[in-house]
């Protein structure tokens, strides 16, 4: 099943388009660089001019840039989500020295970055979005990390050469249509003693249900369930997880997802209906995400 998924990626890759792209990123010259795993992913660098525009060139060739910031040298990607915000709700709860560690749903791997400095014995990053994985190769190009991307999805994830100890699941499980099934294959990758880190939006309910949306929510189609945190408890139990424990709770705002240059169409202002903020344009409530830690 593996090796199916991975000579399909490859082959998108190898699409004259891809092949096009990767082939500008490897034939990008090595230069030294100064990297930091702040709030601003940054691979500082003294270059010549020519070579700069060579890599904003790159760079916008790329877009859009979901996740970030990043900073290369003097070029700053100014991504749609202020990825850092959710990042630093998470990090007092991280305990990932030694681990061998998963980012399922790693879209450009800026949380990967973020969680280097904490020590892991290995990251695996998993998304088969082929616009994410050649941000990461030309990010990488600069940062050296020796991370491992594999562009695979979650349903791969129990087949997988290994278990990990953590296991994080960011903003993905509301784009699955079997959320519970989705719990399982994580479980299931984990060694004994594991913990899934996960966030989805929720909704405000002291019941066990979850929204469906009827055609699409914030204008995304491929939102399925979005539960109340009690549902979502009960989700984790049927998979056979063990304790559950709640990091945080936030409302996305202005200030964490906007529309920047270096995205193309709309954010979240445009997913909002414009004269009550606290609904989505289709009338549903505006997105919270709760953060969860979950361990068999």
């Amino acid at each position: 099943m593996i090796e199916q998924a991975r000579n399909e990626a490859q082959r998108i890759l190898n699409t004259p388009a891809n092949s096009s792209l990767l082939a500008k990123i490897k034939a990008l010259k090595n230069v030294e660089c100064e990297t930091s795993y702040g709030d601003v992913i940054s691979a500082n660098f003294s270059a010549d001019f020519s070579f700069k525009e060579q890599v904003k060139s790159l760079a916008k060739q790329l877009m859009p840039w979901r996740k970030g910031p990043f900073r290369l040298g003097e070029l700053l990607i100014d991504s749609e989500w202020q990825s850092f915000i959710k990042f630093n709700l998470l990090a007092p709860h991280l305990n990932l020295n030694g681990k061998t560690v998963a980012d399922v749903g790693c879209n450009n791997g800026y949380y990967m970055y973020r969680m280097l400095p904490f020590l892991p014995a290995r990251i695996v990053g998993f998304d088969p979005s082929v616009r994410t994985f050649m941000q990461f190769k030309f990010i990488d190009h600069f940062m050296k990390s020796g991370m491992e991307y594999e562009m695979l999805g979650v349903e791969h994830l129990p087949f997988y050469e290994h278990k990990f100890d953590t296991i994080f699941c960011l903003g993905v499980i509301y784009h699955r249509s079997d959320p519970v099934g989705m719990l399982k294959q994580l479980k299931s990758s984990l060694n004994a003693g594991g913990e899934a880190i996960i966030d989805t939006m929720f909704i405000d309910s002291d019941e066990e249900i979850a929204l469906c949306p009827r055609g699409s929510y914030s204008k995304i189609p491929n939102i399925y369930f979005i539960p109340s945190i009690s549902a979502l408890r009960g989700w984790c139990e049927r998979a056979k997880f063990k304790e559950f424990e709640v990091l945080g709770v936030s409302q996305t705002d202005h200030v964490e997802q906007r529309k920047t240059e270096w995205i193309m169409g709309q954010s979240l202002n445009d997913f909002l209906d414009p004269v009550n903020p606290n609904l989505t344009i289709e009338g549903y409530p505006a997105p919270k995400r709760v953060y969860v830690r979950v361990k068999i």
